[in-house]
């Protein structure tokens, strides 16, 4: 059964109360169980991640790299600062899906830059939890090669 990491990055721990009119009321928990419920559905066994930290999130990448077939990756704020998470990312040669759950072109303007997008087969946003469904069926015909929608 194919293998997919599910990263979140700093301060999604708090989903469910921090700003749920940006972020949504689900919890990060409950993010958690959707993505299981989903990856059941289609065949596919998750490991779901979340750290606050940039080095723990790299370390998961790192030792992910001949054990799983795929990455989504939420990496939060560190979506515009981290260039250590992208070096990472670019070592990894199977497919990434960035996921965010607002639309982050709709925000700040610091919040449209995006280290992980040109390395990242797609990116989905501004689906809130929703957006992790999208990514597994996406994932899922990715490494199945059924890219054909």
């Amino acid at each position: 059964m194919p293998k997919i990491l599910i990263l979140n990055g700093p301060n999604l721990n708090f989903l469910g109360t921090r700003e749920p009119e940006i972020y949504g009321k689900f919890s990060l928990s409950e993010v958690e169980e959707i993505c299981k419920e989903k990856a059941k559905t289609i065949g596919l066994e998750l490991n779901f991640k979340q750290s606050n930290s940039e080095g723990e999130l790299i370390n998961y990448i790192q030792f992910s790299m001949d054990s799983t077939d795929g990455i989504i990756i939420n990496p939060a704020a560190y979506t515009h600062t981290s260039v250590a998470i992208l070096d990472a990312l670019k070592q990894y040669k199977h497919p990434i899906i960035e996921v965010h759950l607002s639309n982050i072109y709709s925000r700040e303007p610091f919040r449209k830059h995006s280290y992980v997008s040109p390395i990242a087969k797609g990116v989905i946003c501004g689906f809130g939890a929703f957006g992790y469904v999208l990514a597994l069926d996406a994932m899922y015909r990715l490494i199945s090669d059924k890219e054909d929608f």
